[in-house]
């Protein structure tokens, strides 16, 4: 009876096993503007609505928006100049840019579909130019689907989580191994937009090397206890001041 079961058990994770990457492969899509293939299991419209139903909660949680609109409209006019420069003015995306109240949290980050925000902290410290670093790096994010690609991924390893684990209880494992990948694939996708974000600046006319000057500010707000590379889903500034470096000699020839 007990080896019954067991084989019951195993053939049960083994299917779920088999149906995670089934479903993956299904999901499977080229970017057309980044070239690479994802795994995607939403549409942009569905991106688009995601990103519109989580943008009020998202201020919400930072204090709201930052009341000086002229602040808002530098940010505003920027975002524009940097979409119309490139080839984000081509895709589905809504581009809206909001400058959250938030004055102690260095940050800016884009949601699915074209919501992207930035901290008055961190806009306090940028020039113009430096402002375009950080929302092209933002527009990339959302051009290069990393929240839409997350969300398949995560979704992905926890099919297959539930299947090792409920047919040989190496759920722990399979977990770990698929926590490692997303925290590297996080890496990626930061540096995927670091190279599209200085591709932006350019094609809009600002100095990419002002990229180079926002990492160190990022490094700066970071201190000597950041989080070590590979726990974490950002690169270190160091190294994506090289590839920044890659992307200028890349996209100017400089």
């Amino acid at each position: 009876m007990r080896r019954g079961s067991w084989k019951i058990r195993i053939f049960i994770g083994l299917a779920i096993v088999a149906f995670a990457f089934i479903q993956r492969c299904n999901n499977k899509q080229e970017n057309p503007y980044t070239g690479r293939v994802q795994n995607i299991n939403m549409t942009p419209d569905q991106e688009i609505a995601i990103g519109l139903q989580s943008a009020p909660e998202m201020a919400q949680q930072h204090g709201g928006l930052y009341p000086d609109q002229r602040m808002q409209a530098l940010v505003d006019a920027v975002g524009q100049k940097l979409v119309n420069n490139s080839y984000a003015r081509e895709t589905p995306y809504k581009y809206d840019f909001h400058l959250l109240a938030d004055d102690r949290t260095i940050n800016a980050f884009a949601l699915p579909g074209g919501q992207c925000f930035i901290t008055y902290a961190l806009f306090s410290q940028l020039n113009e130019a430096q402002l375009a670093g950080v929302l092209g790096h933002e527009i990339a994010h959302v051009i290069g689907r990393h929240s839409a690609e997350r969300i398949a991924e995560s979704s992905f390893w926890q099919t297959l989580t539930m299947g090792a684990n409920v047919g040989a209880d190496m759920g722990s494992i399979v977990g770990s191994i698929g926590q490692n990948t997303l925290l590297k694939n996080g890496r990626g996708d930061e540096l995927e937009s670091d190279e599209l974000g200085v591709m932006f600046m350019i094609q809009a006319g600002y100095d990419p090397y002002e990229m180079i000057r926002v990492m160190e500010i990022l490094k700066a707000a970071a201190g000597p206890n950041r989080v070590p590379e590979f726990q974490s889903t950002h690169p270190d500034p160091e190294n994506r001041i090289e590839k920044i470096k890659e992307a200028i000699k890349k996209y100017s020839g400089r």
